[in-house]
């Protein structure tokens, strides 16, 4: 009874009646020691492989190829299985297929003569590269991972070896009569999704789904299919989170940025939002005016949209931007708290000169045409302006695809996470000039460090799921905007946004927006230091991995700081940021023998991936290596699993002493 020496008759009385309900789970002395002998082993398996990726800004085709690619895992899986058995071209083939098998098999049964052969072949390759990925995984987690259909015909590949003369035979029916009864199609595609599945067995998104790209829709449709995931929200993910919740400056933001970059397909293919009461308004509203300053970005129009479209979406941009200004200024006087009365801009045009006046100074505009603002009161919207954005606000909150996409960023989403000795989020955590945390008064009350990360959290819920108006859910509605701009802002988290100066103003200093501290403080290793036991994050590596800010990898800048205590790992997954950073994004990988940066080269497309075998080219960088195996009971997972088996240890011995009784 050594084992139990710890537990006590008292111990099992204070805990019997949940001892109780657990008995119903394991009713059997014979079941309870089972799960303990099978969570002991899985404890002593090798960690999963997490894999964290941020800032994807809507660029579904190069997202979804860095998971089917497993950032270059399956590849080098590839490599070590077959090393010189296949050819490079073969190795290549195999490694599209695996990513996209079933794009890939309609172009290989166009051009293979021996299309049997070449079955019997692949299947083979395949089981062996299933067999080496699923090897760190108990059957039984392999088992939940199979796809129900094959699910028995795929344990018996995977766990028997051709190598044996008796089994020999035995695998190669099992391979033909797939083949016969004319299976293998759909058994290949099997295979290689369970591939992908095992080979990254959880997934961080440190924020920024939203905006710029095409498809965050796409990203957030594979998402929500995910086997395993969680996200740190970002700032244009909250923005959207606003938006949804009926936010009318979040709406208007959302929808500015869209034409912006000429990126329509996420709101109207996407979420169904019904554009042309804007386009309407629009046409009418500046059918005289050039809009010239509203021209979306080049790089996002390059053959995709015909002169006449450009003109209409650069009508359309003008017209949500400045309905955006009017609406955040009314935030901003019905907020004082905010402290963002400096960003009235448009109270301080004089609108016969064509100027803006800040202080002493006067800055030209670049466009002098607003038929819409009334100089006395410029923040008042119009009636048909007013109608409009009511007619958007209705369109947002009536989409189902963009409710059930909200559902999921709240479920597996949340402002900070630590997980693994690593503490994620996605922007900032505002400090003072003296590395200090960061005071932020709140609704009378200061937050600063874990404690505004939670308040900010639990605010967003409160605007997006608060059916009651009442106070607390008016100013959540109205704070969720302010994480978008203001300047004690965890996700934002600088002096100012300067949208108008941008559009408005030829001066490049009034461009500027100043960083918080947060941003050149945390090179410093005792500043992350002191955040890491903030959010209570221990273990002998630990970690602050971060987005928001691109690295500028073409000038030499250097993602991992502070000695390896924190990480940027946003490269520029989106196109609009890469003639900055110089590549096209990053994937951080920590797998059981480390950790690893994956630095990506733009991709080219789908169609040639599948068609040519074009991969995204990937360089790896080790920013930390293990002097031993890490092992499941290593992480928070193990630490789960420890409680489990005490608690299972519990239920043996209170069946053992008569606490409770077995039900045979």
């Amino acid at each position: 009874m050594s084992e139990y020496n710890h537990i006590t008759p008292e111990n099992i009385l204070s805990d019997l009646r949940y001892l109780q309900l657990l008995s119903r789970s394991f009713p059997t002395v014979a079941d309870a020691s089972t799960e303990i002998i099978n969570l002991e082993a899985i404890l002593n398996l090798p960690k999963g492989t997490e894999h964290f990726l941020t800032d994807l800004h809507g660029e579904y085709e190069a997202f979804q190829h860095v998971l089917k690619n497993a950032s270059g895992a399956v590849k080098r899986k590839v490599n070590e299985i077959f090393d010189n058995t296949l050819r490079e071209s073969e190795k290549k083939e195999l490694c599209t297929l695996i990513y996209y098998p079933k794009e890939k098999l309609e172009l290989v049964k166009n051009a293979e003569p021996d299309i049997e052969d070449w079955y019997r072949i692949t299947l083979n390759q395949l089981v062996k590269v299933c067999q080496n990925v699923s090897s760190k995984y108990t059957r039984s987690k392999v088992r939940k991972s199979l796809p129900p259909e094959f699910s028995y015909i795929i344990q018996e590949l995977l766990h028997e070896s051709s190598m044996e003369p008796n089994k020999y035979a035995y695998i190669d029916v099992i391979i033909n009569t797939i083949i016969n009864i004319k299976r293998a199609d759909d058994f290949i595609i099997a295979l290689c999704n369970l591939i992908q599945r095992l080979t990254i067995d959880s997934l961080h998104i440190v924020g920024d789904i939203y905006d710029r790209g095409p498809g965050a829709h796409i990203i957030m449709d594979t998402l929500c299919n995910y086997h395993n995931f969680d996200i740190q929200w970002g700032n244009h993910d909250i923005l959207w989170m606003g938006a949804a919740a009926g936010n009318l400056c979040c709406i208007a933001n959302v929808i500015r940025l869209s034409m912006r970059y000429a990126n329509l397909a996420t709101l109207e293919d996407g979420y169904g939002i019904n554009l042309l009461p804007l386009a309407t308004f629009a046409m009418d509203t500046y059918a005289d005016d050039p809009c010239t300053v509203f021209i979306p970005k080049t790089s996002c129009t390059d053959n995709t949209y015909n002169e006449k479209t450009i003109r209409l979406i650069s009508q359309m941009h003008k017209a949500i931007t400045i309905i955006q200004f009017k609406l955040e200024q009314q935030i901003v006087n019905r907020r004082p708290e905010f402290e963002m009365k400096g960003r009235n801009l448009l109270d301080k045009i004089d609108y016969q000169k064509g100027v803006l006046r800040l202080g002493d100074e006067e800055y030209p505009l670049k466009d002098c045409r607003f038929p819409t603002i009334h100089p006395d009161n410029p923040s008042e919207l119009t009636e048909e302006e007013d109608e409009l954005i009511r007619k958007l606000h209705h369109s947002f909150l009536s989409s189902e695809k963009l409710k059930k996409h909200m559902r999921c960023l709240f479920a597996h989403g949340s402002m900070y996470l630590v997980c693994n000795s690593n503490l994620l989020f996605h922007a900032s955590v505002p400090l003072n000039e003296d590395g200090s945390m960061k005071h932020v008064r709140i609704q009378g009350k200061e937050y600063w460090g874990k404690s505004l990360l939670r308040k900010v959290d639990q605010l967003i819920r409160t605007a997006y799921f608060d059916e009651e108006d009442n106070e607390e859910k008016r100013f959540a509605m109205d704070y969720i905007w302010y994480l978008w701009c203001g300047k004690d802002a965890p996700p934002f988290d600088k002096d100012k946004m300067a949208t108008f100066e941008r559009y408005f103003i030829e001066d490049k200093k009034l461009h500027k927006e100043t960083k918080g501290y947060y941003y050149t403080l945390r090179n410093e290793e005792k500043v992350c230091d002191m955040l890491l036991d903030e959010f209570g994050v221990t273990g002998r590596h630990k970690h602050i991995i971060n987005g928001h800010v691109p690295v500028k990898t073409i000038k030499g800048e250097n993602p991992i700081k502070a000695n390896g205590k924190l990480l940027v790992i946003d490269g520029g997954f989106s196109k609009a940021y890469q003639p900055e950073t110089g590549i096209a994004g990053y994937t951080l990988v920590y797998h059981s023998r480390g950790m690893q940066l994956v630095q990506h080269e733009p991709f080219t497309s789908t169609q040639k991936a599948i068609e040519e075998g074009l991969d995204i080219k990937s360089t790896t960088i080790v920013v930390e290596l293990s002097s031993q195996r890490v092992m499941v009971k290593d992480t928070d997972k193990g630490q789960e699993l420890r409680t489990q088996i005490e608690d299972l240890k519990k239920l043996l011995y209170a069946y053992q002493n008569g606490f409770i009784k077995e039900k045979k």
